[in-house]
């Protein structure tokens, strides 16, 4: 029934909602390094970010009843072996992005309570309260997960546009000299900057995964999927160069909380817990968005028996729990593990770590639209081509971007998930 569905606004809210969060609140400080140039990186990543997101407009209206989005695309244009590394590498990707924001969250609750700051134990402990919190919201009604992730954007937008906005007139420009502070060579800090910063658009591709939740879904999630995608980019460039000429790099580059050390600047201490409390709210939308799309996709996969069947059985409120509840497990051992490190590395190393682990599923479902092209009969031919060909072509440099050891442990996780495709096919094939 259409009352049990998404409308644009909810649709909107996940697109904007999965991108806005832990992403921006903490890259000031891992891109303090980099300098200046980390803006290149910025309008690089924010070009590949909507060539990528009118793959995927045009993917979802092109194929409105596919359920998993970048999945069910792949599976439509590549078959199904491709199809399960996608929803393999996706579901890892998600792990790693429940992770880094939880620590994100974490880091800007130490804001209030400093103990979470020098006691890692505590740290852990709230961190895990509020994974399980949310997995609790999230096998509830869709209606009730798209109520949380409206009301938790809009006011997660509140102190972005306001450090934006007015961090102009605190701006500082001795903060971006030397434009390159990374010591490496020019193109090689926009390489790695274009690859960090493209995490805080990991998301754009929410609205297609949950489309059969949808209202209108042929119409609602491309335009959910584009219009969620630039607002991102204004909110994203403004207010991270806002951020680098308020706080000096030296400070910036050890900051578990920026844009609240930023309103302490100018507005003294009392904005500090303000935009800290907006930041809070900002990982705490992300993270409920993003524990619902770990559910989406192994239920996807499972229905056409390429993720076991425990991942396919629904409650009472028509959600995959038992799917939702055994990722959870997955991001709470990652979290665990990150701890080990300090915050703003271990966010770095998951960052990018989520960021190549999605290139996958973006290079397959790129292949995928290609294809759909050609098969197609569209007047417009060349012109989605082109779009295809500079979607996949931003992917492979993305990949390049991530470094040999993050590329070393992502091929590593995506080819862990082969021997279980080749149990799954077996038992399927000796029931």
């Amino acid at each position: 029934m259409a009352d049990d569905k998404l409308g644009f606004g909810a649709s909107f809210a996940l697109v904007v909602g999965n991108m806005v969060g832990s992403g921006i609140f903490l890259l000031p400080a891992s891109l303090a390094i980099y300098g200046g140039i980390s803006l290149i990186g910025w309008v690089f990543s924010s070009l590949g970010a909507i060539l990528l997101a009118l793959v995927f407009g045009n993917l979802s209206k092109w194929l409105p009843g596919a359920i998993g989005g970048p999945y069910a695309y792949t599976r439509v244009g590549l078959g199904e072996f491709p199809a399960y590394l996608v929803a393999w590498g996706y579901w890892v990707s998600i792990w790693s992005t429940n992770a880094a924001i939880t620590v994100a969250l974490v880091g800007y609750l130490g804001v209030f309570f400093p103990v979470l700051k020098a006691e890692p134990h505590w740290a852990i402990l709230t961190g895990l309260a509020f994974i399980w919190l949310f997995t609790y919201v999230n096998t509830r009604s869709i209606k009730v997960v798209g109520w949380v992730q409206l009301v938790t954007t809009v006011l997660k937008i509140v102190p972005i546009l306001l450090i934006g906005c007015i961090g102009i007139f605190y701006f500082k420009v001795a903060h971006f000299i030397p434009f390159n502070q990374s010591g490496s060579s020019n193109w090689s800090a926009i390489t790695t900057t274009t690859t960090l910063t493209l995490f805080a658009y990991l998301g754009m591709e929410s609205a297609t995964i949950p489309a059969a939740k949808v209202n209108n879904a042929t119409t609602t999630v491309r335009r959910a999927t584009i219009y969620g995608t630039l607002l991102t980019i204004v909110l994203y460039i403004l207010s991270s160069a806002a951020i680098m000429g308020i706080v000096p790099p030296e400070v910036l580059a050890h900051s578990t909380a920026p844009f609240a050390d930023a309103a302490a600047l100018f507005w003294g201490g009392a904005a500090e817990y303000i935009v800290a409390g907006g930041a809070v709210v900002a990982t705490m939308g992300a993270l409920n968005g993003w524990l619902l799309i770990q559910g989406q996709i192994p239920l996807a996969a499972a229905a056409n028996g390429l993720f076991p069947p425990v991942f396919a059985r629904l409650n009472d409120q028509r959600q995959p729990a038992i799917g939702i509840v055994l990722s959870s497990l997955l991001v709470s051992l990652l979290m665990l593990f990150s701890f080990s490190e300090s915050l703003v590395s271990a966010f770095t190393f998951m960052m990018t770590l989520s960021t190549l682990s999605v290139i996958t599923p973006y290079l397959f479902s790129t292949t995928s639209f290609a294809l759909l092209v050609f098969a197609k009969k569209t007047k417009h031919k060349n012109r989605h081509l082109l779009l295809a060909l500079g979607a996949f072509c931003f992917s492979l440099w993305i990949i390049v971007g991530c470094g040999q050891e993050v590329v070393f442990w992502g091929f590593l996780l995506l080819m862990s998930g082969i021997p279980f495709y080749v149990w799954l096919k077996r038992k399927e094939h000796t029931s």
